[in-house]
């Protein structure tokens, strides 16, 4: 596979919510999510074997398939992003690792089309859900799922439910301050679950919980009919 990225016209909220923070974003996650402790819980949820067919949806820097890639060599990776300028920077990365990537501008709700026929096994998706419309949240999800094969996985990792007092407060002075409360209001009182049944998919587990400086992420898995 050729290493590509294809680009249209769309309008989203950028890595860490504003332009001129998106050269900053891996930093700042790095620094204020902990990102050590759930990128590898999610790679070993995600389990990733060489035949598997994965897709990252909102794949950011590429920081995910990366993973991934060091995990299984093997498996065939690909991305797709909004922010054509945030997928040239991952395509950098990659180039720089020394990995094939298929990287392609546009929405989730879009994935069947856009990778329909690949045979997808996986999906994955890290901290892009919380930041969309509650509109958008239910047509990802719908993408995802007419995108994966009978018995395919959806992996996630993002803020979900924000239980306790401090965990909210945290939230509510990072990530909200960035991202807005509309989207990511939903997300804190925990409707994504709710959000992956009514998409159609089973087995919806939450698998682990990460409290951090912004927030309590956690991981999700669930699986397509």
């Amino acid at each position: 596979m050729t290493d590509d990225i294809l680009t249209t016209p769309v309008q989203f909220t950028p890595a860490a919510g504003c332009r001129w923070l998106t050269p900053l974003y891996d930093a700042l996650v790095m620094t204020l999510t902990r990102e050590t402790a759930w990128r590898d819980a999610l790679v070993a949820q995600v389990a990733p074997a060489r035949e598997d067919v994965i897709v990252d949806l909102g794949c950011g820097t590429g920081s995910m398939l990366l993973r991934l890639a060091q995990t299984e060599p093997g498996a065939c990776l690909m991305g797709v992003d909004p922010d054509a300028a945030i997928l040239r920077l991952a395509h950098r990365k990659a180039a720089a690792a020394g990995v094939s990537l298929q990287l392609l501008n546009g929405f989730g709700r879009d994935v069947a089309g856009l990778f329909g026929g690949w045979g997808v096994t996986k999906i994955v998706s890290s901290l892009v859900l919380h930041q969309v419309p509650l509109a958008e949240k239910r047509a990802t999800l719908v993408g995802a799922y007419d995108l994966l094969l009978p018995g395919g996985e959806l992996h996630i990792a993002d803020y979900g439910r924000q239980v306790s007092g401090t965990m909210r407060l945290l939230f509510r002075l990072t990530v909200q301050m960035v991202d807005g409360v509309a989207d990511t209001g939903p997300q804190a009182d925990g409707i994504l679950p709710d959000l992956i049944a009514e998409a159609g998919f089973m087995d919806i587990v939450e698998t682990q919980a990460f409290d951090t400086p912004t927030g309590t992420i956690r991981l999700y898995r669930a699986v397509r009919r």
